[in-house]
């Protein structure tokens, strides 16, 4: 049931951060898609009822048990880790806006022109 749970909460959103309030690095993640200005849905293990048995549904699916746990478009790219690695190599913004969470052009440059 909770793997059925957590798959219809992927579904159901164009991003996805499985997170716990009290983790930095869950923290991370939701401040760079705020930056980004990207509509996302976090999901808070440590609140929601049955977060245990979500985060076990999650770790069989995906083979990650640690949070954040970040999906866009249904697909899960990964981590904290793997989520600031496609920011900064320039891909992130590109999938959110595919994903429809961010309107073209709304996205914040992130280098600034030489002068």
């Amino acid at each position: 049931m909770a793997l059925e749970k957590a798959k219809e909460i992927v579904a159901s959103s164009p991003v996805v951060v499985f997170s716990k309030t009290y983790c930095p690095f869950c923290t991370r993640v939701k401040q760079l898609l705020g930056q980004l200005g990207a509509n996302y849905k976090a999901v808070e293990l440590d609140v929601e009822s049955d977060g245990s048995d979500l985060q076990s549904a999650l770790a069989e699916w995906t083979g990650q048990r640690t949070v954040p746990n970040v999906f866009v478009k249904g697909e899960r790219i990964g981590g904290c880790d793997a989520t600031m690695e496609m920011h900064n190599g320039g891909k992130l913004v590109p999938l959110l806006t595919e994903a429809g969470a961010i309107a073209s052009g709304s996205a914040k440059a992130t280098a600034t022109p030489s002068l």
